[in-house]
């Protein structure tokens, strides 16, 4: 189906994720921070995460953006995508999340999480489903639930997407509508 091989405990939780939220350094970037020559900043995008996120919508699963940088290139990826809720300049990220689900009527089980580095740790160790690029700090990897294969800004976003599609039994409708 994906080559990807997911635990059964990491399928029974992503079974009941309703939102998802994302980091985006490292995440959905490689981490790096390009500059052009004139001093404005640049990231790159791997297209097919971008793809396994408006899939993930079309499941009816809420994705959001909560990152502690500041970045016209996030807004504009975010609307690109139709990505609506997005939180940049987050010192708390756990406590951004928390309000997300009370304004939603959702509780932590129902909520996952990707996330690479240390300021993420607290939203990672409290959602049902926490994830991180296979690139993570080797501490954030201790706290997750589940390791992508692929590198942050290489595929790893797309896994997670894959990983709650087939869990929750939409993969399979969403590739035969392709074909």
């Amino acid at each position: 189906m994906t080559g990807l091989d997911f635990p059964a405990d990491v399928l029974v939780r992503a079974k009941r994720i309703r939102l998802i939220g994302f980091d985006i350094d490292g995440v959905m970037t490689d981490g790096g921070l390009y500059f052009s020559g004139d001093g404005e900043l640049c990231k790159r995008f791997q297209v097919q995460d971008g793809f396994g996120l408006k899939l993930l919508m079309q499941a009816g699963i809420e994705v959001v953006v909560i990152t502690g940088r500041d970045s016209a290139i996030v807004t504009r990826r975010a609307r690109d995508l139709g990505i609506a809720e997005v939180h940049q300049n987050v010192p708390d990220k756990r406590a951004c999340l928390d309000a997300l689900l009370a304004k939603r009527q959702l509780q932590w089980p129902e909520a996952a999480y990707l996330g690479d580095d240390w300021p993420d740790l607290g939203v990672l160790r409290r959602v049902g489903l926490s994830a991180a690029p296979a690139n993570a700090d080797r501490i954030v990897s201790q706290h997750v639930h589940w390791q992508t294969p692929r590198a942050g800004g290489q595929g790893a976003v797309r896994d997670v997407c894959d990983l709650l599609l087939i869990a929750q039994g939409h993969y399979q409708r969403l590739l035969e509508s392709h074909l």
